[in-house]
């Protein structure tokens, strides 16, 4: 038997979030997932996240939600992500940093492990080096789960690359999130995880990464600080379905999915 996880890349703002409300219901029909997650660190007014929020997207038939670097974007979220079950902070995080470091999710018998590794490059939140991190989270979390399954939010195409490497044949799937610009490398690799640099966004996709053009191409021009307000043009959701066999642990397929692209 084997199990199937819809990974959704970054949802942006609203436009993001009613893309989640009109296409998760559909792609849960044609698709049949078991286990349907996204990130949504970009989902309030496209930095960070809230309690109310995080329960919309759930109540659109997510099964589980991802942060990333906005983590911290709204003003009391640390307050209050201790008591969101269903979502979980990057792992690599100081571990005084509350909210919980992974998902264990449960369907059909069978238990998924989810967990987002921090990238260490480019990054204006950075955690642990990723690849230790992600040594310690197998330690933890194999012997707990049938599939294990990570999201390395990274800037640098490099490292999402070297950890996919790195990992082969140890996790089902490592999915890259971050750049909001998704990537034509879906693959399994070798030793049978899958793989895909980035998976792009859920929102906007006539804006520059989910923001309004204007003021993104001033601000290069210039130099000056603007607010960069979120671009409402365009929408489209980006992810990737993963096809697991719960009894190795590992993927048997994986394939881009992608909703509003002309």
């Amino acid at each position: 038997m084997s199990l199937k996880l819809l990974f959704i890349g970054d949802i942006v703002g609203r436009p993001g979030r009613e893309a989640i409300r009109e296409w998760v219901p559909s792609l849960r029909r044609e698709y049949e997932p078991d286990f349907v997650i996204a990130n949504a660190e970009n989902a309030a007014a496209g930095s960070g996240l809230t309690a109310a929020l995080a329960q919309d997207l759930l109540n659109y038939g997510l099964d589980g939600l991802t942060l990333g670097n906005h983590i911290w974007g709204q003003k009391g979220f640390d307050a209050v992500i201790g008591g969101l079950k269903r979502v979980c902070r990057p792992a690599n995080l100081p571990k005084r940093c509350p909210g919980q470091p992974f998902l264990i999710l449960e369907n059909k018998g069978f238990t998924l492990g989810v967990a987002t590794l921090m990238g260490a490059k480019g990054m204006d939140l950075c955690g642990d080096c990723p690849f230790q991190a992600a040594d310690a989270l197998i330690d933890l979390l194999k012997p707990q789960v049938d599939v294990l399954v990570f999201e390395i939010h990274a800037e640098y195409t490099s490292e999402k690359m070297a950890l996919g490497w790195y990992l082969d044949g140890r996790i089902g799937a490592l999915v890259g999130t971050h750049t909001h610009v998704p990537t034509a490398d879906t693959r399994l690799l070798p030793k049978k995880t899958a793989y895909q640099t980035d998976l792009g966004m859920t929102g906007p996709h006539d804006s520059v990464l989910g923001r309004q053009v204007q003021p993104v191409v001033d601000r290069f021009l210039d130099r000056m600080p603007r607010l960069l307000p979120v671009a409402q043009e365009n929408v489209q959701l980006w992810g990737c379905l993963i096809t697991l066999d719960p009894a190795t642990g590992l993927a048997l397929g994986i394939e881009r999915i992608a909703r509003g692209v002309a």
